[in-house]
């Protein structure tokens, strides 16, 4: 049996490949793919943004080659970036419950 973090390595290569490569390179996603996915697994994060050009910026900000599509090795840094920010999130919110199974992980 896989254990909890197996299992979330699992899910973040399942979603990526689930909207990668519909429409540009086979294991890559295109701007639209990015958009997609962000909408359909990330739609806290999205909503909370204030930024229409957020996925614009992501984009490029994720797009280190330069080819105008984002493979996984770009997609798990922004996945990365936003563990980060919610685990900053998480301690802030654990001073002030003093316990951690009344704490939300999203700050979105």
């Amino acid at each position: 049996m896989p254990s909890e973090l197996e299992t979330a390595m699992e899910s973040l290569i399942m979603v990526f490949h689930r909207y990668a490569g519909k429409e540009g390179k086979n294991g890559t996603l295109t701007r639209r793919e990015l958009r997609t996915l962000m909408e359909n697994e990330l739609s806290g994060f999205l909503k909370s943004q204030k930024d229409p050009t957020i996925i614009d910026r992501i984009m490029k900000d994720l797009d280190a080659n330069g080819d105008g599509e984002v493979n996984f090795e770009e997609f798990v840094s922004l996945v990365v970036g936003l563990s980060i920010a919610c685990e900053a999130c998480y301690r802030m919110q654990l001073k002030k419950t003093q316990s951690w199974k009344s704490v939300g992980l999203f700050c979105f």
